[in-house]
């Protein structure tokens, strides 16, 4: 039965330390803003990931809840830094943040730009059935997001059109390759 559970593990001292961790973290994104963990880049991406692999050395090796929470007070704090970094210099964002590309314009698919995203025709048009697009003629653009999710802006009535000022800083509205439709 040890491979289901060792007493020699200390399943105490996991469940406490997670407990210090969870009120460290929590602590932390009260102090620094929930920013620390939105997906707005790839470095929130990787910092997701970076805090996640610090928690789970904490919990599952020898690193010691204070050296973890510095390692976590550290990261939160650089993301802090690179976030007002880049409303100061707008070139830094451009450098560390992908820009979002256009995948679709109203009815037409832009298949240049899907191939620049690595995106299949298939993934796109399931991402249209998720957002319950019913035709074609809904849709008014779809997005590839700096985050790598899918905006599908689509209208439900003849009544509304899209506000270009949803669109600003999409990347590439290229022609559209009628060979391919």
């Amino acid at each position: 039965m040890e491979w289901i559970y060792d007493f020699k593990d200390p399943i105490w001292e996991t469940i406490i330390g997670s407990f210090m961790i969870f009120i460290v973290v929590i602590l932390l994104t009260r102090i620094i803003g929930l920013r620390s963990f939105a997906k707005f880049t790839a470095y929130d991406f990787a910092f997701t990931i970076a805090i996640g692999s610090i928690i789970s050395s904490i919990l599952t090796s020898s690193t010691s809840i204070v050296h973890g929470s510095i390692a976590i007070s550290s990261l939160l704090v650089l993301t802090f830094i690179f976030s007002l970094l880049q409303r100061k210099f707008p070139s830094l964002k451009s450098l560390i943040s992908n820009q979002p590309i256009l995948l679709m314009e109203k009815e037409n698919i832009l298949f240049e730009n899907l191939k620049k995203a690595r995106i299949e025709k298939s993934q796109l048009i399931a991402k249209l059935r998720e957002a319950n697009v019913l035709d074609f003629s809904q849709i008014e653009a779809v997005v590839l997001e700096s985050t790598g999710d899918i905006s599908v802006l689509h209208k439900s009535s003849n009544e509304l059109s899209l506000d270009d000022k949803l669109l600003e800083g999409v990347r590439t509205r290229s022609s559209i390759d009628k060979s391919q439709l």
